[in-house]
């Protein structure tokens, strides 16, 4: 395993740069076939959050792939490699494991003990695996993550750690005030139909909202999730669908505004926010939780206009308290890590313990058939007995080797145990190499519709 993760979040870049690095999703699938085709990566998968981006690749060189992969980054992000390299963080191997557990648990989060990343991940692992870029290391790695968030969140109290960034835009927002009791009658604008702009949704609605109206650029999209709120079944709240076109009259009827879009550019300018409230008494309060940001930050300064975005949320979340609880998920990361280090270094040497077993099978076969010409008169019976008995000693000479050497090499420093093994017994390594493509075929098929 040569685990590579560069990437940046809001712990090491400022907003203003995480903005302009942002990766719409046409980007993030030409960076991927580039990653491929780069000379170090042999396979690769981006996870790309509103606060971070991170590029995982399964490397043969370490300085080259940093290389490459920071290149690669400024590339496709627009933003001079110069000025990206500050800000990148580079995670190895063991290390890179444990920030992946990390992030799947919520211990990197902008709000402590989210649960969102995990869907993140599972979109990042689905890419990889939909352009076949995730081979059996990242899809090991990215399942495993997954688990290890479930475990996390089930075994521990880490969602009390923190919420989602949603809930905790919306106590800014409410500044105080119950969150219920704030928004309480009000009348709100999402902006987008994607998963964080659903979850503010479904989250102002059990806030008791008195309407809800989603715009997005796609208008079935917008009328599914509204249709989705106004179910008895669902929340039950009044839910409407509207064209991006009329998200400006939409705004001067709003109470509360999320706004959680692809676009590139600004959805809400600062004149269409200053023309919303000019002659109304009711506050306006916005949050942005799209990177790029959608609403222009001019907002703010209008007067009665109350606006959080992203680097407001960082700011406020820089002071949220710790739970007791993320020293027990930090040491489930930590048992996690362990484990998946070891099972990859066991799963290194199967193919070697495969490919011997496979030559001393030849052996019983070519010495068998050696006798056989050398005593024609065996009948069928006695020939099976020569053979079983033949294969037993061979298994049992074999045995108690092989499942120490899986042992071994699964022990930090085991990778050489393969390497020993292979000129030992003076194996052909192409038979090696045909038994590791093969199991990674068994394993591509296998993962396909696992995610």
């Amino acid at each position: 395993m040569s685990l590579l993760v560069v990437g940046l979040s809001h712990r090491s870049a400022p907003v203003s740069i995480l903005e302009r690095a942002a990766l719409p999703a046409d980007t993030r699938t030409k960076l991927l076939q580039d990653t491929l085709a780069a000379e170090p990566a042999t396979e690769g998968t981006v996870l790309a959050t509103c606060n971070r981006i991170e590029l995982y690749a399964d490397v043969d060189k370490f300085h080259a792939g940093v290389a490459e992969l920071s290149t690669l980054l400024a590339q496709h992000s627009g933003v001079g490699l110069d000025e990206l390299t500050p800000y990148l963080y580079v995670h190895y191997e063991d290390r890179a494991v444990h920030h992946l557990f990390s992030v799947a648990c919520g211990l990197d989060s902008m709000v402590v003990g989210e649960g969102q990343i995990l869907g993140q991940i599972k979109d990042a692992l689905a890419l990889g695996q939909e352009l076949h870029t995730a081979g059996r290391l990242l899809n090991d790695l990215f399942q495993q993550a997954l688990r290890v968030g479930k475990r996390a969140h089930s075994e521990t109290g880490i969602d009390r750690a923190g919420q989602s960034l949603v809930t905790f835009g919306l106590e800014q927002l409410a500044d105080g005030t119950d969150v219920e009791t704030w928004a309480k009658g009000k009348k709100a604008l999402v902006i987008g139909a994607g998963s964080m702009s659903s979850l503010a949704a479904a989250t102002l609605a059990r806030s008791g909202v008195a309407e809800i109206v989603v715009a997005n650029r796609t208008l079935a999209r917008a009328e599914r999730l509204a249709q989705i709120l106004g179910e008895p079944g669902g929340t039950g709240v009044a839910a409407r669908a509207a064209e991006m076109v009329a998200v400006g009259d939409e705004l001067h009827r709003a109470d509360i505004v999320v706004s959680c879009t692809g676009a590139t550019g600004l959805v809400l300018t600062g004149d269409d926010v200053a023309d919303a409230v000019r002659d109304r008494q009711a506050p306006l309060a916005l949050l942005d939780l799209a990177m790029p940001r959608d609403i222009d930050a001019a907002a703010h300064r209008l007067p009665g206009v109350r606006l959080v975005d992203i680097e407001s949320l960082a700011e406020a979340s820089a002071d949220a308290p710790m739970a007791a609880d993320v020293d027990q998920v930090r040491a489930i990361v930590s048992d996690e890590v362990a484990a998946f280090g070891a099972a990859q270094r066991a799963a290194h040497i199967t193919p070697t313990v495969v490919a011997l077993r496979a030559m001393a099978a030849d052996v019983v076969t070519t010495e068998v058939a050696r006798l056989e010409g050398r005593l024609p008169g065996l009948d069928d019976k006695q020939r099976a007995e020569i053979t079983q008995t033949v294969r037993r000693v061979v298994d049992k000479l074999l045995h108690a080797p092989t499942v120490r050497v899986k042992q071994l090499a699964s022990e930090p420093g085991g990778a050489g145990y393969a390497d020993a093994l292979r000129t030992l017994f003076d194996l052909d390594p192409e038979t090696v190499a045909a038994v590791s493509r093969a199991d990674l075929n068994d394993a591509d098929v296998k993962n396909r519709g696992r995610v």
